[in-house]
């Protein structure tokens, strides 16, 4: 029998800090050191004013449902279905896209707008990825 693994992500130079990151507990946003702005996914530049002083801050790993879809059929044995697909946005300000764990309770106050806040779920020995659940 096969193992069912998920598609694994490929760290690069510019991305290693965010995995790392996530591997340690931590969701890691770059700043911008000259205008402040937070940014996500990582870049070599600020996406706000093209400064390339970026700086890697620990987040607060919280924010709320900006838009979500649940998927009923998963597309194949590593991602069965029922999950929730959301794009999050932050309190820093970016806007990621990640998946929502729920359970029975949570699918009833699962809305647009809803707090959340980050949880971690290794997918490999290698890998650690950011999914967010439902906040009071």
């Amino acid at each position: 029998m096969t193992e069912v693994t998920k598609i694994q992500p490929r760290p690069t130079s510019t991305s290693e800090p965010y995995w790392q990151g996530c591997a340690e507990g931590e969701l890691r946003l770059q700043q911008c050191a000259d205008c402040g702005a937070f940014q996500f996914y990582p870049r070599v530049m600020c996406s706000q004013c093209l400064s390339d002083k970026l700086e890697w801050q620990q987040a607060t790993g919280r924010g709320t449902i900006a838009a979500m879809s649940v998927v009923r059929r998963g597309v194949s044995a590593a991602y069965e279905g029922p999950y929730v697909v959301a794009l999050i946005d932050l309190q820093e300000g970016p806007r990621m896209m990640s998946q929502i764990v729920i359970d029975d309770v949570d699918e009833e106050r699962l809305c647009v707008g809803a707090a959340v806040e980050v949880v971690f779920e290794a997918w490999s020995d290698e890998i650690t990825v950011p999914l967010f659940k439902l906040i009071d």
